[in-house]
């Protein structure tokens, strides 16, 4: 059996279709989930391997994507050491005791192999789902800034005040908090990978509310620091944030193999500006709500941007949102598969 399609795009070889896979393409979109899941935490649903597994499998039966992700959570190892992490549905992340202080480095301890045996345990449970096809398991974690953010801040928000003045104001105190969560992120992604996740994406969701400075002095070094800690291990890397056209040539000087672009920059001009690397991206996910026409009409257009060189898998420009139509998806997996043309040789 060949190397994976979706692993030699992200190496920038030549493939004999564009490769697609959707973040969050496991979830709320899909009847099968809502059927196994009903209501709950999603960090019960995590925390049973063999819910995780059949999740993380649904998308892949259903649109025939080129890549599975495991269906988890960026805080999901804040939650396994006991740093009082709930998902709150409608909400998400929600700290009890948000970090303020020096005291709180101690509550970032190291991570260990029984904290996330479950993650583990449904890794090699998709692995044996996925014996004997061609669709690799992409492992995640959230990077450093971002989840510095939530544990700061203490739940979402849009103006990051809380973790910005820390940053600011205390320096030193942020650095060593980024340094408890490389270290924790690394362990998470090893773990992952060495259970058989031949990908990994390490979201930077809330890079975007930085400045180029801030971006270049606060996360960039500790995003590096990760993908190092990885390195070793061989696999694809895939940094992504949102928000980030101004920072994506900075994005692209980081280690990772290829770069997610989000709705916000054309393809073609995401492409320049990250250099010469893969990337990945970038349907806008509210262009899947109008109905398949429509959807299909701005799937043309990110191939179109793609052009041909080698390099592009083809996602979402975000996660897939809660009410879209899963055969609107279907028909986008159909269409790139025949017509995009990137590295296709």
């Amino acid at each position: 059996m060949s190397e994976p399609v979706f692993l030699r795009a992200c190496r920038g070889e030549s493939v004999e279709h564009v490769p697609v896979w959707f973040m969050r393409q496991a979830g709320r979109s899909l009847p099968e989930y809502r059927a196994l899941r009903a209501t709950g935490s999603i960090l019960d649903a995590i925390a049973d391997p063999d819910v995780a597994c059949e999740v993380t499998m649904q998308p892949v039966r259903r649109y025939g994507v080129d890549a599975a992700i495991l269906f988890s959570d960026i805080v999901v190892p804040y939650h396994a050491i006991g740093f009082g992490v709930d998902v709150v549905p409608g909400r998400g992340p929600i700290i009890d005791k948000p970090f303020t202080s020096h005291r709180d480095l101690a509550r970032l301890r190291d991570l260990d192999d029984a904290d996330i045996a479950h993650v583990t345990r449904t890794v090699d449970l998709v692995i044996e789902q996925l014996n004997g096809t061609n669709t690799p398991l992409i492992g995640f974690a959230g990077a450093p800034f971002t989840v510095a953010s939530y544990l700061v801040e203490g739940a979402p928000t849009r103006e990051f005040a809380v973790v910005k003045t820390l940053m600011h104001h205390d320096p030193p105190l942020f650095e060593k908090l980024l340094e408890r969560l490389v270290a924790i992120t690394v362990s998470f992604l090893r773990a992952q990978i060495t259970h058989g996740a031949r990908a990994v994406q390490l979201f930077d969701s809330w890079a975007g509310s930085l400045t180029r400075d801030e971006y270049q002095r606060f996360a960039l070094p500790a995003t590096q620091r990760v993908l190092e800690g990885v390195a070793d291990l061989g696999v694809p890397t895939i940094l992504f944030g949102v928000g980030t056209g101004e920072l994506l040539d900075l994005m692209g000087s980081a280690t990772s193999t290829v770069v997610g672009i989000d709705w916000h920059v054309d393809l073609d001009e995401g492409r320049r500006r990250v250099g010469e690397k893969p990337v990945q991206g970038n349907l806008d996910p509210a262009r899947c709500l109008g109905g398949e026409a429509l959807a299909l009409e701005a799937t043309r257009e990110v191939l179109a941007k793609a052009g041909r060189d080698a390099g592009h898998i083809f996602n979402l420009g975000h996660g897939v949102l809660p009410t879209t139509d899963p055969a609107v998806l279907e028909a986008v997996v159909r269409v790139v598969h025949e017509e995009g043309n990137a590295g296709v040789k």
